[in-house]
Parts: structure tokens; sequence; C-alpha cells
């Protein structure tokens, strides 16, 4: 039986690509940088949680299981950065966010610089939170229920 740890270490970060890859090709939301940065931890996770479930009768189960939990809280911490962006609470990266040319730059080469997809500028929302948002709350409170679940003791029989 896969204890509840590891199967929410590989539940969390698939779901939450189910959705990222969904809203990519299904509801054709074209994915910023700061949003891909969001999912490799995402993908490490997954990695980290089989590899615990494959070798859940080893003492490598544990660590992996817990490294899959600290994945998807990165993930989550990415999510507030991004979000933060979004929302103007701090700049983001300069190559990627309306701030890249505002030094003076004539305008037409500030414009023609600007990437395609901003990391600053939410592409959808629900209740105000963006895809950024959620995968912040949505990793932050798996990553913490993966790690407080993997330290809890199984009981004896």
């Amino acid at each position: 039986m896969l204890s509840p740890a590891r199967m929410l270490a590989l539940l969390v970060p698939l779901a939450l690509m189910a959705g990222a890859l969904g809203s990519q090709y299904i509801g054709g939301l074209s994915p910023c940088e700061m949003c891909m940065w969001q999912r490799w931890p995402h993908y490490a996770a997954i990695v980290a949680a089989l590899l615990a479930i494959l070798l859940r009768r080893t003492a490598l189960s544990l660590p992996l299981t817990v490294l899959a939990g600290l994945l998807i809280l990165t993930s989550g911490g990415l999510g507030v950065y991004h979000a933060g962006a979004e929302y103007g609470w701090w700049k983001g990266p300069e190559h990627c966010t309306g701030f890249a040319h505002g030094k003076g730059a004539d305008l037409l080469k500030s414009i023609l610089a600007q990437p395609l997809i901003r990391c600053d500028v939410p592409q959808w929302t629900l209740f105000r939170v963006s895809l950024a948002g959620w995968n912040a709350l949505f990793s932050i409170a798996g990553g913490l229920a993966v790690l407080v679940l993997a330290s809890v003791r199984p009981r004896a029989a």
C-alpha cells in the first residue's frame, strides 16, 4: 500500500502539470518564461515521487518523498514570485516584463524588444487569482502536506 505522503507527492505535481499543459494545449494559453520555471520543479517532483514509490521498501523512499515535497514547494515559491510580478507587487525579470526598456530607449526599439508572452500580465484569472497564483496556493499547500505526512511515523499493526 502506498503511504499518503508518497501518493500526494506524485498526485500534486501530476495534477498541476495536467492543468498547466491542459491550459496550454487545450485552452490555448501560451506560457511565459516564468510559467516554464514553475514547471521544472514539478517535473523533478514527479520523478522523485515515482522513485520513492518504486523504492518504497528501501531507506531511500523517505528522502525521495521529502525531496518531492521540497520541489513542490519550490514551484510554489516561484509561483509567488511570478504572481507578485503580475500583481505589480515587485518587478519581475526585466527580459520578460514591461520593465525591460523604460530607460529612455527609443519607443520602436522598446516595443520590438518586448517578449511576445509577458511575464507580468496574467493571461487568465479565476476569482482574480492568476494561474501563477493558483500554482503557488496549491503547490505550497501540497508541498507542506507531503512534508507533514512524511514526518508522521506509521503505526505498528
